[in-house]
This record gives structure tokens, sequence and C-alpha cells, in this order.
């Protein structure tokens, strides 16, 4: 290889670690974006197979495309891969927006189907045809992405002058490949840009992003089959990592996504004498029967190796006989009781580990402990989203019945012909459907610990009756039993509703909300909160035990702003996501933060104003001027002041570029200069 490829393989060094635990598990081969040991032997082998097909360094690339008849046939032909990858490209493109870059699909010879880019930089693209009906195989183009990355079935970056052609050379690009269910590869996304704008998490927002439509590829080519999604960690369904597997009614293997074939730890080919049973441990027909409960939770399942995995199973059949369980099963898939518990569930467990120094909660938490043990029904109020659950979690682990069980039913997310057969359980043959022996309801499930019933505002009049029967009696009586069971729970309830109001309007019933109200408490919005700082350290450590993040200073003052409709659900999940985003130093600023929060925020509160804008603002005010002009003043000085930097401007203001663009009506594809 040429000296300078191999010096411009030495910027890479290894992927941040956020990125490859996001992406490492999609084959075995990726612990890291670009591997050293290896990734030298590629470009070499690329460039040795370039030569064998009689090109030369300063070969003029092919240019011309394929005519319109032969582009559509081949866009028809692979109309299945175009319409899951489109949007996910438009999501990538978003992502990458007035960074002098494109997005490029490809079929599996590397002819372009598809691009996104930006204009600037289409017009140098297209100097090079890096447009629609042009073929980008080694053989045209020589060391390429699109190229190696076919011939090599791998995730390939070829960076400037690694190109084996010259006239490519001021390119940086990144290529991964598209599985289908039989393993081989159907199309390439690609990014490609002009080198001096390469950045280092392109390709793991390219793997990523060809992960997201392989699985969704995989998703739709098994109708009439049964589905598992599964992970050693239960956080980790319905996220990219997760492993996918389909298999038919009978039970027989089909086929596996890659991080399914990764965790099973076998080729597709091996994987293919196996059924349902030997590798997860479990007959098809104890699937079903999970599946037939009312509320069924996330399977643990040891897989043929020994591994324990957690999974959800999705029923797409076409016999009438298993309808019933396919709709059982995406009431599960639909119902958040079958939802894994947050890793912030398990470091936020007691109430010591609450008390994080905002008064109200020291004051509500203070209360809760002198009622703990004394058989008092505590009910909690909030908002959504503000940890009521999380709390009942603590009162239990707190409370003498920590050693039993804690049972969580969310009484607005079960439907009403479920919810009484969930809370009372039945016996063999109460209704159609009903499993043999019967099922024991979350009550009695819940004998020797604590009941936790979730916006019990929501629970149906009907079954009202039913309830307080059992407070006040201590008995259960499951639906088509003459028996009646003794059962002893602490009982706690939560509710974002407001329980007198549904009593006024005849929708609660008054003497079970006295049965419930022993110690009524209220937590506090997050907007409310004075501890802000110290929740969110806590949330960061909870999300990523081995490594150290922080938030900028402003991007805290921001946070302190905001209304935080969401509460905790919200402020956790935008956490996550800038956490991904952050760069090597892990501190989440203005960058990192969802367009749509930066937004909100932003509609909340005026632009900030430093010194040298405050005064001239202020004079424009003075002047009769509307606040739209005042703003457009001040952004245009601002931009003025930075010799027309829309990102050093938007730090300066505290706003996203998007904001200046989109308030001075310039084109999103705008680069700063």
């Amino acid at each position: 290889m040429r000296q300078a490829a191999k010096d411009d393989l030495k910027q890479y060094g290894e992927a941040p670690k956020e990125t490859t635990a996001l992406i490492g598990q999609t084959t075995q081969s990726s612990s890291l974006l670009f591997p050293p040991d290896g990734y030298d032997s590629i470009i070499e082998s690329s460039h040795q197979r370039s030569a064998t097909f009689g090109l030369a360094e300063g070969t003029q690339p092919d240019f011309s495309p394929l005519n319109h008849a032969d582009l559509s046939l081949i866009t028809e032909q692979n109309r299945v891969l175009c319409s899951h990858a489109l949007p996910v490209m438009e999501t990538l493109y978003e992502q990458i927006i007035n960074t002098h870059n494109m997005v490029i699909l490809t079929d599996a010879h590397g002819v372009i189907m598809h691009t996104l880019g930006d204009s600037d930089f289409l017009e140098k693209a297209n100097k090079v045809a890096l447009q629609p009906g042009v073929a980008w195989s080694e053989e045209s183009k020589g060391t390429n992405a699109i190229g190696t990355a076919i011939t090599e079935q791998t995730a390939v970056l070829v960076h400037a002058s690694q190109h084996y052609l010259s006239a490519n050379n001021f390119l940086t690009c990144s290529a991964a490949p598209i599985f289908n269910p039989d393993g081989n590869i159907i199309g390439i996304l690609d990014v490609s840009g002009e080198k001096h704008n390469y950045h280092k998490h392109t390709m793991a927002l390219v793997r990523m992003s060809a992960q997201m439509i392989e699985n969704q590829v995989f998703s739709a080519a098994y109708q009439d089959a049964i589905t598992l999604h599964f992970h050693s960690r239960p956080e980790f369904i319905g996220t990219l990592m997760e492993g996918i597997a389909s298999f038919s009614p009978g039970g027989r293997f089909l086929s596996a996504n890659r991080s399914g074939l990764f965790q099973l730890g076998l080729t597709l080919n091996a994987l293919k004498t196996h059924t349902f049973s030997s590798l997860f441990g479990l007959p098809v027909s104890a699937l079903f029967d999970h599946y037939r409960t009312a509320v069924p939770g996330v399977l643990n399942l040891c897989l043929h190796n020994g591994v324990r995995v957690y999974a959800k199973a999705e029923f797409r059949l076409s016999n009438q006989v298993f309808q019933h369980v396919a709709n059982a099963g995406q009431v599960a898939q639909s119902t958040p009781a079958a939802q894994p518990a947050s890793r912030n569930a398990q470091h936020l467990s007691s109430l010591r580990c609450l008390d994080t120094g905002d008064l109200q909660v020291a004051a509500l938490i203070a209360k809760v402990r002198k009622v703990i043990g004394r058989d008092i029904p505590i009910l909690i109020n909030g908002e959504t989203g503000t940890g009521k659950e999380l709390l009942a979690q603590a009162i239990h682990n707190d409370s003498p019945r920590t050693g039993g069980p804690f049972v969580a039913v969310n009484c607005a997310s079960i439907p009403e012909s479920l919810i009484e057969s969930e809370l009372f359980g039945y016996e063999e043959g109460a209704f159609t459907g009903a499993r043999k022996k019967g099922c024991m309801g979350k009550i009695l499930q819940a004998n020797g610990g604590t009941l936790f019933l979730d916006e019990i505002g929501d629970m149906p009049l009907s079954l009202q009756a039913r309830l307080l029967r059992v407070l006040q009696e201590r008995m259960v009586t499951p639906l088509g039993s003459n028996k009646s069971i003794s059962v002893n729970v602490a009982l706690i309830c939560a509710t974002h509703r407001n329980l007198r109001e549904l009593i006024a309007k005849n929708e609660f019933r008054e003497d079970l909300y006295y049965r419930l109200n022993g110690l009524v408490v209220k937590l506090p919005p997050l907007r409310e909160r004075t501890d802000l700082e110290i929740v969110i350290d806590r949330l960061l450590k909870g999300e990523a035990d081995d490594m150290s993040y922080t938030v900028s200073p402003e991007i805290m003052q921001l946070f302190k702003q905001h209304n935080w409709p969401g509460n905790f659900r919200q402020l956790t999940n935008l956490l996550r996501t800038a956490m991904l985003m952050t760069d090597e130093d892990h501190e989440i600023r203005y960058e990192h933060l969802p367009d749509d929060f930066l937004q909100d925020a932003e509609a909340a509160q005026p632009l900030k104003l430093n010194n040298a804008t405050a005064e001239s603002a202020a004079d424009v005010a003075a002047g009769g001027i509307r606040l739209e002009d005042a703003e457009m003043s001040l952004i245009e000085k601002t931009l003025a002041a930075h010799g027309g930097n829309v990102s050093a401007a938007a730090r300066a203001l505290g706003v996203s570029r998007n904001t200046i663009y989109r308030k001075c009506g310039m084109r999103g594809d705008r680069a700063d200069r």
C-alpha cells in the first residue's frame, strides 16, 4: 500500500467505547469500528485486486450511468430494500446535514439507486459520478468503500489516498453492507464526503443505520412465523443490538439476524438443523401457553450454550387455531407491564437513594418511613413520569416484606376484558382460551409481599367493587371458582388523575377511595425540584457504570429552565440519546441534544443576550420594533461578530444551528463559513 494511505489510516485510531458498545454485537468481528489488526490488509488486498483488473492510479473512472429503463428495472428488483431503506436514509441524512456529505444506497453489485446530499457537495459528487445509475464496484472504480465492502462483506472506510484511483482521493467514504435473512448482501449503505470533513463517528452512524434496515427487512420476510427478540440484557430488547430469530409455527428454525447469530454462537447453516426447543430449552407449546396468559411477562430462557437471555415473542400466524395466541402476543408487546426494569430502577432501589436533596421529596420520604410495615395503604399522586413506580419499589425494598414479591399492575395498560382475570386469576375452563390448570392472578402472586396498582384511577368501575371486597376481607375468589383464598399483601396505589373529581363524576367509588388513601403523598414534577443536578448525575451514572459523563454548564442551566412535561421519562430518554452523541470528553453539549428538545426549550424562552448584544437589542426594542425583528437583529449582529460562522453564533446565543437557519429563512443545506 502507498505510504500516504498508511498515514491516512493512522488518523482513525479506535472507535469511542460508547459507540463500539452500541454496535459491537452486530457481528463477531465488530469489536472495533476499524480494527487496526487487519484493516491495513483489507486496503492492501483491495489495491492488489484493483491492479489485476487492469486499472492504474491515474485512470479516469467510467462516469456513464445506466439508462433510465435499466435503472428503473434495478430499482424495481430491489423494491423491498428501497422501501425500508429510504426512511432510514432520510433520518441518517438529518444527522449529517450541512457537513458536505451525501447518503448513498446501492444494490448488491454497487450500482447507485438513491442519493441524498448537501447541494454544494452534490455538484462535486457528480464530477466523480456519485449519482444514480453508476456502478461503484472494485472492477470499475478500484478501491472504494462501496466496492470493497461488497467484496470483503464487512463495513469499510476508505479515506483520501486510500482510494486506488487518484480522481477519488478528495473523498472519504464509509460503507456498510445490508444482508438479507439468507446471509447474502442485498445492498450497501454509504456516506461519502470531502476528506477534510471526515468524522470518526460517521461509520458508527452508517453501521447502525444499515443494521436498522437489515432488521426491518428481516422482520418483513416471514409472515407466517414465530419471531423471537432476545438479548442477555433485557433493556436491549427492542434496540439495534437485540437478536432476532424466526421459527415456523411448529418450531423449526428459519433464520436469524446477525446479532442473533452472534449470540447463538452458530452459523446460519448450522442453525438450520435446530428447532426452537433445541436452541432455547423450551418447547414451542410452552411458548404458546406463556402467551395465552392475560399479560405475559418477559421470558427468561437458557440458550443451548448455557447463556441466559431475556426474550419476547411476536406471532404472525396464518392458521386460525393460533390466532388467539397471536393476539395475546400483541397485547404483551404493547403492554408496559411487560417491559423490563431499567438499570436506574436497580440503582435507585431504596428511599435513601431517592432522597437527593429536594425538600418536597425529603418530606414525602419522612412521611412514608413512619407508616412502612404498619399495614397502612399508600396512595401516590403525581404527573406521568415522576417516578411513582420507582417510589413504590423503594418502599417495598425498605419494608419488612422486602423478601416477598413486588407485583406491579398498570391498570391503564390492560384491556378491560382482561383486567379481571389478570388481577383475580381464573380456574381451568373459566372462559374460552383459558390455559389448562388455570392462572394465578396478580393479587395472589403478591401474597406475602407488595401489590402496586399503578394508574388506579383508570380501573373499570365494575371491578372497583371486587377490589374493595378483597381489600376488606383479605380473600380472593378466582374466576370460575367457588373457593376463596386468603391473601396478605401490602397495598400501594398510584395515579396521575384527580380521584376526587372522578368521584364527583361517578367514575370512581368513594368507598374504595377512602380504603386506599391511608397515606396520600404527591411526587413533585421535575420542573419544581431543586435537586436536578444531583438527579442528572445519578441518572448518568446509572446508565453508564463504566464511563463518566458530565453536562456542560450551559446545558445544565437549560435543563433547569425547561418545563419537562414528560418528567423523568423524558429526561432519561434525552440523556440516553445525548450520551451516545458525545465526543471523547463525554460532556453533553448543545450539539448532542435532539432538535425537537432544543426547539421546545428555545420556544419557551427568549434568545440569551450577552453584554455586547443586550444594549443593541434593547435599543431596537425601544424603537417600537416587534420582538421578532429584535431577535433578527440580535442574530445578525451575532453572526457578524463571529464572521458569519453559524455554529459559533449558535453557541454564543445558546441555541441550535437549525434555529438560526429557521429564523433567518436560510436553506438547511447552507454550510458554515
